[in-house]
């Protein structure tokens, strides 16, 4: 067991390193030759040198490792009753476009997540291009595209086009898949609307956060300053756009180093941002600011992750439209309780009537937006009662074909052990054998992708494998034996091979 474990440890170290295929010969082969001389001898240093680790050898190792994985994958997708896929694309180091597909299928009890492949777009990025890239792995492998009911994409109009849009050609060729567009965009989409008041003090925070970031003499100078002073933190965060939590967090610090932002701006002369910080109802504004956007980042937040679906992701959505009503209730009767930063900054006052009529507006404006980007949220969907708990649901909320089925399930009181005992994926994947048709129901949306999460986390992975020094690389081999949950098959890889016969 213990050689077992040290092997696989081994394995990981290499596969899912993400280094370099020359760091074999170049760090540890040498280490190795040298721990081996020292402990057993000249002898058997020697029979190690014979140990090919060349970049080139490791390249074709790593390449059969994913080959193994990806058949492995496929096979598994093959035999999965219906599967369902989330794609999204990326530029690269060397300017070329990488289209990443992830898929999710029934396998080992449970519903797995796998990287289907990683393909570069040669040319352009249009729609046609990336259903090629899609149809020509499909027909390759023999996936069926009947078994696919779900496509979840960024929602970018090449992808959602209603006419020409991608999902739009996925469906000719199954008309039951269901296409998705990424809950994480929309609700990042939803907050983006602020009143001008709001972003007024947004954008004022912003440009004093430039001038001390932009400058690697403010930075130390700011850092020195934080040092003296005994600050919490030493440095200010940037807000980037295209990154869901980071004008949260950075509105955080900058509200949690304002004091010491003051000091730097009076010490470097600069009283014309120092007058933005005391303008009036600044401090409030900022500190509703801080409130509110922890808020959209805890929500955020909750719609991240592995194995996530639907259901749950709307769950949240609906409780934080249901809090925005809170919310807006309360600021009317001025009642700042669920905002802390704010309730702070106040020090008992009463809120500002501006400031109050800014929050109520932005409030106002936060709930449409969420209702724009989620038109869908408020429609109760009977199968989804069902899915989520099928003993509470009454028969004649089930379809009439599924209603006898269902009512075997709802009194067999294993299942009704087995539903609080198991996950909800793992309670519908166990009893699909004895419960065909009503385990298909709710494992068809189940299975479905709510957001391109796994993808955008992985193009980072891309970015640190495919860096400025090995541009020219095709990445997605070195990718599949980085992400994949898969164990490559070693035993019978090494079977295949024949052993090199002397002259």
């Amino acid at each position: 067991m213990a050689s077992s474990a040290k092997k696989r440890k081994s394995l990981d170290y290499y596969i899912k390193g993400k280094k370099p295929h020359s760091i074999g010969e170049s760090l540890l082969k040498p280490c190795i030759l040298s721990a081996a001389k020292f402990v057993l001898g000249e002898e058997s240093a020697k029979k190690l040198s014979k140990i090919s680790l060349c970049d080139s050898t490791v390249k074709f190792r790593i390449d059969e490792l994913a080959d193994d994985i990806k058949i492995q994958v496929v096979e598994k997708v093959k035999h999965s009753p219906f599967f369902a896929i989330q794609c999204d694309e990326t530029t690269d180091v060397s300017q070329c476009s990488q289209l990443l597909v992830h898929v999710r299928f029934i396998g080992n009890e449970t519903l797995e997540e796998e990287m289907l492949f990683c393909y570069p777009l040669e040319t352009s990025t249009k729609v046609d291009d990336i259903l090629a890239v899609l149809s020509y792995f499909f027909d390759e492998n023999n996936l069926p595209w009947d078994k696919l009911v779900g496509i979840c994409t960024d929602g970018a109009p090449a992808m959602i086009g209603s006419r020409s849009g991608f999902i739009t050609k996925v469906k000719k060729k199954n008309s039951l898949a269901v296409g998705t567009h990424c809950i994480i965009h929309r609700e990042a989409l939803a907050a983006k609307t602020l009143p001008v008041e709001l972003m007024d003090s947004l954008n004022a925070v912003i440009k004093i956060v430039n001038l001390i970031k932009t400058s690697a003499l403010n930075t130390r100078l700011f850092a020195q300053l934080c040092r003296d002073i005994g600050a919490d933190h030493e440095t200010l965060l940037f807000h980037t756009s295209v990154r869901w939590l980071s004008k949260g967090n950075m509105l955080e610090r900058f509200s949690e180093l304002k004091d010491e932002v003051e000091v730097f701006l009076e010490n470097q002369m600069k009283f014309n941002l120092l007058a933005l910080l005391h303008s009036k109802d600044f401090g409030v504004s900022l500190a509703y600011l801080v409130d509110i956007f922890e808020a959209l980042n805890t929500l955020n937040r909750k719609l991240q992750g592995r194995q996530s679906n639907i259901i749950c992701h709307y769950d949240a959505i609906r409780a934080f439209i249901a809090k925005l009503d809170l919310w807006k209730y309360r600021i009317l009767n001025k009642n700042t309780a669920s905002f802390p930063h704010l309730d702070e900054a106040l020090k008992g006052k009463e809120l500002n009537k501006n400031v109050n009529e800014s929050i109520r507006i932005h409030l106002d404006i936060l709930r449409n937006e969420f209702l724009r980007y989620f038109p869908d949220i408020q429609e109760e969907r009977p199968e989804w009662k069902l899915i989520r708990n099928p003993f509470l649901t009454d028969v004649s909320n089930v379809p009439e074909v599924l209603q006898e089925e269902f009512l075997d399930m709802k009194h067999n009181s294993s299942a009704m052990d087995d539903f609080n005992n198991l996950s909800l994926e793992k309670f519908w994947v166990k009893y699909l054998p004895m419960y065909l048709d009503l385990s298909q129901l709710a494992l068809r949306v189940l299975v479905q992708f709510s957001s391109t999460y796994l993808c955008e986390t992985r193009f980072s992975t891309l970015v640190l494998i495919k860096s400025k020094y090995r541009s020219r690389m095709f990445v997605e081999a070195d990718l599949r034996c980085a992400l994949s949950e898969t164990t490559p098959g070693i035993k019978n890889i090494v079977a295949k091979k024949q052993i090199q016969q002397s002259h």
